[in-house]
């Protein structure tokens, strides 16, 4: 059975006592039987680090330089996450996609250098509204996971996770039903088996992303290829974060 991962991605938001806090209150909650990881601003990284001490809650950043070191003005490296004590980085999301232009094929090398350099890569795919209206979700799925895994060894998918964001869904208040986010689920799992093979695509994990908040984790969480949750605005209150790891308990132990 797939252990649950419950993520969140705080984007720009918080300060640093707000971060700190709100970090130390997750690392206190996390409970047996759920992964739980966090992805705050690059400048409270190591604060967030700090907080989570002798935890379960693992610290990931929200992206990472596709090189390794050098004149890249503004960027973040993956031995500079790994150094403040990051273990996993957060890879083509739908605003660095959408809203900064990066190509499938910067997201490519982006992967290629988490896994090499020894980081847990999570790769988030989805589509637009335009592009669920013209039948395209599937399309845009497959060639956004093919891009992304190019080059991918099977020896490394134990350090990825795939996270499906449908962009239409993402801070909007929309959110994909559990019937449409587990049927692009089911598809993402036979085009990984399509990749690699039947055993990768049962064992590697994918989450849903868009709009998971206390009130509606628990119906998703249910659906048996949905694997967790990359949670955005919920996961900024420790008050909205925490039950929907509490939903993640009690589907796994159900």
């Amino acid at each position: 059975m797939r252990t649950p991962f419950i993520s969140g991605n705080w984007k720009m938001n918080l300060d640093r006592a707000g971060a700190r806090g709100l970090a130390a209150a997750v690392a206190q909650h996390a409970a047996r039987g759920v992964d739980v990881a966090l992805f705050p601003p690059a400048v409270y990284l190591d604060e967030v680090v700090r907080a989570v001490a002798g935890s379960r809650v693992q610290v990931g950043g929200q992206n990472c330089c596709d090189e390794a070191s050098g004149a890249f003005t503004g960027e973040i490296s993956t031995a500079m996450l790994a150094d403040v004590g990051a273990r996993l980085v957060l890879i083509g999301h739908s605003e660095r996609r959408h809203v900064y232009g990066e190509s499938d094929e910067l997201i490519q090398r982006k992967v290629a250098r988490a896994l090499g350099d020894g980081l847990h890569a999570m790769l988030c795919v989805g589509e637009t509204l335009d592009e669920r209206d013209g039948g395209r979700t599937e399309e845009v799925v497959a060639r956004q996971l093919t891009s992304g895994l190019r080059g991918v060894a099977r020896a490394s998918l134990a350090s990825l996770t795939i996270a499906y964001e449908p962009v239409w869904a993402i801070g909007t208040g929309r959110t994909a039903s559990p019937a449409q986010a587990g049927e692009v689920h089911r598809y993402t799992r036979g085009v990984l088996a399509g990749l690699y093979d039947r055993e990768v695509a049962e064992s590697l994990r994918i989450l849903y992303g868009g709009s998971v908040k206390a009130d509606n984790a628990a119906e998703l969480l249910a659906v048996p290829d949905i694997d967790g949750a990359l949670v955005g605005g919920a996961s900024l209150r420790a008050d909205l974060f925490l039950p929907i790891i509490d939903a993640a308990q009690r589907t796994h132990s159900a």
